[in-house]
């Protein structure tokens, strides 16, 4: 579908262009949130006669997204979650988290839309991912996953959690004690039979 934006919209372009979208898209998301216009003789018109007072609304946000910069940057992202012996967590940490939690500390109200995180985590960590504030304030964060404080406190310190290697360590060395164990039984039988014909000699 070829529609107008009336806004800049991310990787698809800036207010007043004409671009072509996936019906659905425009349908579901550009149109019923005054983001775009489809496209007509009629509605180019209407555009031309709007253009300034969109472009002074478009400055605006951009200005009100520049004064919660700072929010952003300082919020301690920090999510609690369960998760196994090798870190991978019972579910996962989605756009919708994020925005909630970046709300909830930070007072930055945000949709899951402006999370720019791509897949959703689902093992512990610290992940890097960007808040859209608006199509031309980009803010980068950095979220920490982890099952305790204390874990999120050895991610904020840049230490890497290791999961799943106490077993593997102590294997070898219980390995190691029973090879050690059955040589000194195999050493004490080759003693006894060596000793059994010296004693019968003596007789």
């Amino acid at each position: 579908m070829k529609v107008i934006l009336t806004e800049k919209i991310t990787r698809l372009g800036n207010i007043g262009d004409t671009v072509e979208v996936k019906t659905g898209y425009a349908r579901n998301f550009l149109l019923p949130n005054n983001k775009a216009l489809r496209w007509s003789r009629e509605n180019v018109a209407l555009f031309e006669a709007q253009k300034a007072e969109l472009q002074a609304r478009h400055e605006a946000a951009k200005k009100s997204a520049e004064s919660k910069v700072d929010a952003v940057k300082n919020a301690k992202m920090y999510m609690i979650r369960q998760a196994g012996d090798t870190g991978q967590l019972y579910g996962s940490v989605s756009s919708r988290d994020i925005a909630r939690t970046l709300k909830e500390i930070a007072g930055v109200d945000v949709s899951s839309a402006q999370v720019m995180l791509g897949a959703p985590i689902k093992s512990i960590g610290a992940f890097d991912t960007k808040i859209a504030l608006h199509p031309d304030v980009i803010v980068p964060i950095k979220i920490y996953v982890a099952r305790t404080n204390d874990e999120i406190e050895a991610l904020v310190a840049g230490k890497v959690l290791t999961f799943g290697t106490k077993k593997v360590e102590e294997e070898p060395e219980a390995k190691e004690e029973t090879k050690e164990e059955t040589k000194a039984e195999t050493e004490t039988a080759e003693t006894t039979e060596e000793a059994a014909p010296a004693e019968e000699v003596a007789e």
